[in-house]
């Protein structure tokens, strides 16, 4: 894997409804967390899939860089709010989705192991229909840590899950995504607070960075600093509304 760069996304965004959101700067440290909190329709999801390369269906005014100057897109993974699983083919080959398009021999052993660490290691011959929501977006997750690049763009990867699967999925995915860059869109203020090195309000207005609790992610569920954090992050979305 080449080393994870830094990120800087500066601009505004309009629809033809109007601005989405206004002039706002956001830096990813390089293989650090940052989450990104906001009411629905903001623009969050478009950040996620400016940075990716994607058509986000917005007039896009601004740039977005990396520290090391190279393209982005082909570095980027994203894991959308949909897990858009191919309903024809197994789980483990929507695990290899990656390498079948780019007509490569997916590695189907790494494959395995992957399904193995998010809990559907006996489900991996089945095809998405036979799984529930959370499963299936634990299959998603694979597929994103499968594709194993530097930069890691999720957007509400766990909103699925439940309470427990999502702690675990949450710890998971912060072992396995060590050294990269990652934003995290979430509408959740305790998991911003437990995973986020960095996070930040997105508004229509623009965007506010708050103070991450201290000590490293994933930090605990039970911890008071995080709970605490959780709180005035709901209350700083509250007042946003």
């Amino acid at each position: 894997m080449t080393p994870a760069p830094a990120i800087r996304i500066k601009g505004a965004a309009e629809t033809e409804a109007g601005r989405l959101f206004a002039p706002v700067t956001l830096d990813l440290k390089s293989g650090e967390w940052t989450c990104l909190l906001g009411a629905s329709g903001v623009g969050k999801s478009t950040i996620l899939r400016l940075i990716a390369g994607l058509d986000a269906h917005v007039d896009f005014d601004g740039q977005i860089t990396a520290s090391d100057s190279l393209p982005l897109p082909e570095r980027v993974a994203l894991m959308a709010q949909d897990d858009l699983l191919f309903p024809w083919a197994t789980v483990l080959d929507n695990v290899c989705t990656g390498a079948h398009l780019r007509k490569e021999q997916p590695d189907t052993g790494r494959a395995l192991e992957l399904l193995e660490r998010v809990g559907l290691g006996a489900h991996a011959r089945k095809k998405p229909a036979q799984l529930s929501g959370g499963q299936r977006q634990r299959a998603a997750l694979a597929r994103t840590l499968m594709e194993d690049r530097p930069v890691i763009l999720l957007d509400e990867p766990f909103s699925a899950l439940d309470a427990k699967t999502r702690s675990q999925m949450q710890d998971l995915a912060v072992e396995l995504l060590k050294g990269r860059t990652v934003l995290l869109v979430t509408h959740d203020p305790g998991e911003a607070a437990r995973l986020g090195q960095k996070i930040a309000v997105l508004e229509h207005r623009g965007m506010t960075e708050i103070a991450p609790p201290k000590g490293p992610i994933p930090r605990g569920v039970d911890d008071t600093e995080t709970l605490t954090a959780a709180g005035a992050l709901l209350r700083r979305l509250r007042e946003a509304a």
